[in-house]
């Protein structure tokens, strides 16, 4: 589902204005691959991503998400990172800003498939021979490999 129930409901009640969302990054390893998924709105390969519903464990949701995302079950190793992504402005005129939580995944099993819809395809990549990403992604992966395993916070 790409926009979770409660943001509808939300959206209704305030139209396009900013509304501050918890979201998580999902970056699962399996040996030394790492799953990422192709966004099927921007064509961007990332690793998971998604919104923390209320109520919800972070870390809970990390793993739905992959699940719902990639059809891959994945265990929560640690956090890696919380950071603040800039203000988005979708095509429709809503704008969201996000507290991201980037989490380290354990494979624990599941072949890689677009399960929801959100994604064109699933797929592990060596390090070596990731896809073109953002700077911003390329960080989340970079902070949730680092084996200090220190969370990371701005400042």
């Amino acid at each position: 589902m790409p926009t979770p129930d409660f943001v509808l409901a939300l959206r209704e009640k305030i139209g396009h204005a900013p509304l501050w969302l918890t979201g998580i990054t999902a970056v699962v390893t399996r040996g030394d691959d790492l799953l990422l998924v192709r966004r099927s709105d921007t064509g961007a390969w990332t690793p998971v991503t998604g919104i923390v519903d209320p109520g919800e464990e972070p870390a809970v949701a990390a793993a739905r998400e992959v699940l719902e995302e990639a059809d891959v079950v994945a265990h929560p190793v640690h956090l890696a990172w919380v950071h603040t992504i800039p203000m988005v402005t979708y095509p429709n005129g809503d704008q969201s800003q996000y507290l991201d939580l980037t989490f380290r995944m354990r494979y624990e099993s599941g072949d890689p498939f677009p399960a929801d819809g959100e994604n064109t395809e699933a797929r592990w990549f060596a390090p070596a021979d990731l896809p073109e990403m953002s700077p911003d992604m390329r960080a989340r992966i970079r902070y949730a490999l680092d084996e200090e395993r220190a969370t990371r916070f701005e400042s």
